[in-house]
């Protein structure tokens, strides 16, 4: 029997995921226009529009955005015939139609699934993973991701990423404005001491609402997946490897707040993304593995 695992529906944590945007945009808004420019109404206006403009670009584009800035190619059969006779072979297992197929020009071994469904799912693997992995722990890996593809995770996944990513960006870049003179029409230490506040707290806003995405779902992913293949072992092996060389090599292009695709974390991790992290711990996720593949927990 599959242990318990929530499984609100994606729309769901989609919509739940989008409120919770819009109310620490308004947040910020009101904030800002508060302490600067003594009008809260027009900040949180103007950062609630803000909020839809992203959850909108976000929605229609969050996969695109994902695999730009990883500069994942998608690639044919001929390209990468290995990769495809595995996912091939693990999408028909699951009864989901063949994924396109991306690469991504990095030697950290990594992989993730993203798009809108499954009709439009992409599964992207580095350079890094086809080189370091044999068919069979590739085949668990690729196992995990089309699970998440499976349980439409990848759409609320992306969607997460891109906003998370976002908004810590918008954060930073209104801490180099203060800082550089655009400090509005108040001065003094009042005003860094808000501007500190917004770029402490708006990340940590981005990553909680990952975190209230990305563990159960890894779980749920690992175990789907390594039942769909029948043999939890592959998966546990790739893991056990895919750590230790991510820890090794990290990654170096792409945005840490977007970690949470990855089967596991490609960053480095710095006290904030180990506090904060949107994988459960590597050691559990092993055991769990081991334990279905020993007969511990069914996978029937």
């Amino acid at each position: 029997m599959e242990p318990a695992y929530s499984r609100p529906h994606p729309n769901l944590r989609l919509f739940a995921m989008f409120a919770v945007l819009m109310l620490i945009f308004v947040a910020i808004g009101w904030i800002i226009g508060a302490v600067f420019f003594d009008d809260w109404i027009t900040g949180s206006l103007f950062f609630l529009i803000l909020a839809g403009v992203l959850n909108l670009v976000s929605y229609l584009f969050s996969d695109k955005i994902v695999l730009w800035s990883y500069r994942a190619k998608i690639v044919s059969e001929r390209e990468a015939p290995r990769l495809y006779k595995i996912v091939r072979y693990v999408a028909g297992l699951n009864g989901l139609p063949m994924p396109k197929i991306a690469i991504v020009p990095s030697k950290t071994p990594n992989a993730f699934a993203t798009g809108r469904n499954p009709e439009r799912a992409v599964v992207a693997a580095t350079e890094g993973i086809l080189e370091l992995l044999n068919d069979n722990e590739l085949s668990g890996v690729i196992a995990h991701e089309m699970a998440h593809v499976k349980d439409r995770d990848i759409l609320v996944m992306s969607v997460a990423a891109t906003v998370a990513g976002a908004i810590a960006f918008m954060a930073r870049m209104f801490v180099w404005n203060m800082f550089l003179g655009g400090r509005g029409r108040r001065e003094g230490s009042g005003d860094i001491l808000i501007v500190i506040l917004v770029a402490i707290t708006a990340p940590i806003a981005a990553v909680a609402v990952q975190l209230a995405i990305s563990r159960s779902r890894e779980y749920k992913a690992d175990f789907v997946g390594a039942r769909t293949i029948g043999k939890p072992s592959y998966l546990a092996d790739a893991l056990e490897k895919l750590e230790v060389a991510n820890k090794r090599r990290p990654m170096r292009r792409g945005n840490p707040a977007s970690s949470s695709l990855f089967i596991v974390n490609p960053f480095n991790g710095s006290f904030f993304f180990t506090l904060f992290s949107t994988h459960p711990p590597m050691e559990k996720r092993l055991r769990r593995l081991r334990d279905m593949a020993s007969g511990k927990i069914p996978m029937y």
